[in-house]
């Protein structure tokens, strides 16, 4: 049984990814800043343990580290999952929509990681990044969700590097997933995003949460600073 630590576990690509792991009999606990019901409701069918944080905040994530380092001793793998997206164009952008980017992208990553490599690394841990297809090739409208996803891709390989060989570190790249984060696109949309992708269907949570799981079992242990694009052959 391992122990494993969700950044942004309450929906979406986090909640599949909790499920994963605790439907294979694995201890989890996850973070969450809104979303209280759903939080109880996923703690409620998992048995998961929920952590509210802020993984923008210093002192948000040192609290739920304490927190989770209280119930979990000694974790197996962090998934640093938390995000959010954000859609306009860089010349309307406002300093702070880019910054926040950033913050939820990057800064909570590096904050997660830095606060549980040192029980990661006493026992072969493994740290996965998710990123986002995005991050590897850019998308109009997005750029500053595109650059923090791209600064997370860079983060993961330079870890990969600096943990060898204590910590394996690697991330996923999700294409075309479907969360709450399609919301604002039409039915019409949908389809000509669904008509780019070679296996001809947009991707589910649970397809990511697989991934993840994979990178950090022990089938993957000769793998490390690499992304693992789960897009149905739309980026190749």
């Amino acid at each position: 049984m391992k122990q494993i630590v969700v950044t942004g576990g309450s929906r979406g690509i986090g909640a599949a990814i909790v499920r994963r792991f605790a439907q294979a009999g694995h201890m989890v606990a996850f973070t969450y800043r809104t979303g209280e019901k759903e939080a109880e409701a996923l703690c409620a069918e998992t048995g998961a343990v929920r952590v509210p944080c802020d993984v923008r905040d210093e002192q948000s994530v040192q609290r739920a580290a304490e927190r989770v380092l209280s119930l979990f001793h000694r974790p197996d793998a962090l998934i640093n999952n938390a995000g959010a997206a954000q859609q306009g164009l860089v010349e309307t952008m406002s300093l702070t929509e880019w910054n926040d980017q950033l913050a939820v992208h990057m800064t909570g990553a590096f904050l997660w990681s830095r606060a549980l490599l040192p029980v990661l690394r006493g026992h072969g841990g493994s740290i996965v990044n998710v990123a986002s297809i995005w991050g590897l090739t850019g998308a109009s409208y997005e750029a500053a969700y595109s650059a923090a996803k791209a600064g997370l891709i860079g983060l993961t390989r330079a870890l990969a590097r600096e943990e060898a060989p204590a910590v394996r570190v690697n991330a996923v790249a999700p294409g075309v997933i479907r969360t709450g984060m399609l919301d604002c696109y039409t039915p019409d949309d949908l389809k000509a995003l669904q008509a780019e992708i070679p296996l001809d269907r947009l991707g589910t949570p649970e397809d990511v949460a697989a991934a993840v799981y994979f990178l950090t079992s022990e089938d993957a242990a000769y793998i490390t600073g690499q992304v693992l694009e789960v897009n149905g052959g739309m980026h190749i």
